[in-house]
């Protein structure tokens, strides 16, 4: 789908030319900003590695710069560089500080929730995979990737294998990948189960297509005792997993085939294929479930591009920021852009109504009912 156009950064002229010396110097620093910008992602991977999020709140009030260097085990050599860089923790909003007469104290904001572990929606685990040396390392090679024709992605131009491959064959990576996205399921699971129980209203049975983890299989096991959940994956992912006795576990590949159930969930799926293959999971899906009048459903939840008016330009940004990060890891196009679609798959004009259910953030969920 054609995307909007997405208006000019203001002061941003046409040519740029006849740009005084205070424009040019404004533009240094517009530069400046992207160059190190990199910095603030991977301090935040620092500061969960380090533990301050949870060292601050475990505290149980907020903490002197001492205190917190005591509990991290910060060497009293390291506390003035370690004062700086709270400084910049501070300043992106993950903590507050008051300056005492003695020393700066520290205490945990809203944005700063999500990093707690003992919280229930800690994304953590998702932080350490987006930003692991596998994901940045794609980015070393995408100007070259540009250049040429193979391999699809920047991806496997980096590591010479596809990203679902790599979770077999690169050690430590398929962990990694299904403890993020469980981590990232968290929360989203928790506005789906709130903001959308008439989804489930009438659902017996249920399949989370490629659920890594089956974070929300189990959730809304627990929610809705009397669905029956099922987590479809590979089957290596299959065999990798702790298993839960509140959901069954099948192996196998969606491209093939998908169990049959009243709902399916897609979580993070769509976003990792080009058009053809998302007909082709759709068409399987269309397979599984039965038809509308009889209740049957697939609910998407994924990020899509949306640069349409009223969306907030942070929003826009962190859409934008994801196209292009997924791209270079296994995705081949973006995805819908706007409030509705309709997809035509065959000649048959069999097609997939689309609406959003809930909007939360730069996610969305979409119910797509099954009409032929």
């Amino acid at each position: 789908m054609k995307r909007r156009p997405i208006t000019k950064a203001a002061g941003s002229t046409t040519e740029g030319e006849g740009a005084s010396s205070k424009e040019l110097l404004e533009a240094q620093s517009h530069l400046w900003l992207h160059i190190f910008s990199f910095i603030n992602s991977l301090s935040l991977k620092t500061a969960v590695e380090l533990g301050i999020p949870d060292a601050v709140h475990s505290h149980g009030r907020p903490i002197t710069l001492t205190e917190l260097a005591t509990k991290l085990a910060i060497p009293p050599i390291r506390i003035p560089n370690f004062q700086r860089f709270m400084t910049l923790l501070v300043h992106n909003g993950f903590f507050t500080v008051t300056s005492t007469s003695n020393e700066d104290v520290y205490a945990i904001t809203t944005n700063s929730i999500p990093l707690i572990k003992e919280k229930g929606a800690c994304i953590t685990p998702f932080i350490e995979f987006m930003l692991d040396e596998s994901l940045m390392l794609p980015w070393q090679s995408l100007s070259s990737w540009f250049k040429s024709e193979e391999p699809p992605t920047a991806f496997e131009k980096a590591h010479g294998t596809f990203i679902w491959e790599a979770t077999k064959t690169m050690p430590g990576f398929g962990k990694l990948v299904r403890e993020g996205l469980a981590s990232d399921s968290t929360s989203i699971t928790k506005v789906l189960i709130e903001d959308c129980r008439d989804q489930f209203l009438g659902v017996k049975t249920l399949v989370e297509v490629a659920g890594a983890t089956g974070t929300i299989a189990l959730a809304i096991a627990d929610a809705f005792p009397d669905v029956k959940c099922t987590v479809f994956d590979l089957p290596h992912m299959i065999e990798a997993l702790e298993k839960s006795d509140k959901v069954e576990y099948v192996g196998g590949d969606m491209f093939e085939r998908i169990p049959p159930a009243d709902l399916l969930i897609l979580k993070w799926v769509m976003h990792g294929w080009n058009d053809e293959q998302c007909v082709k999971i759709l068409k399987n899906c269309k397979e599984a479930i039965p038809t509308k009048e009889k209740g049957g459903k697939a609910i998407i939840i994924d990020k899509v591009m949306d640069t349409s008016d009223g969306v907030h330009p942070k929003i826009t940004e962190t859409q934008l920021h994801f196209d292009i990060h997924v791209m270079a890891q296994g995705s081949r196009e973006p995805k819908l852009n706007g409030k509705r679609s309709s997809t035509r798959l065959d000649s048959k004009s069999t097609r997939y109504c689309l609406h959003w259910d809930c909007v939360r953030s730069s996610r969305y969920i979409t119910e797509i009912c099954m009409i032929t």
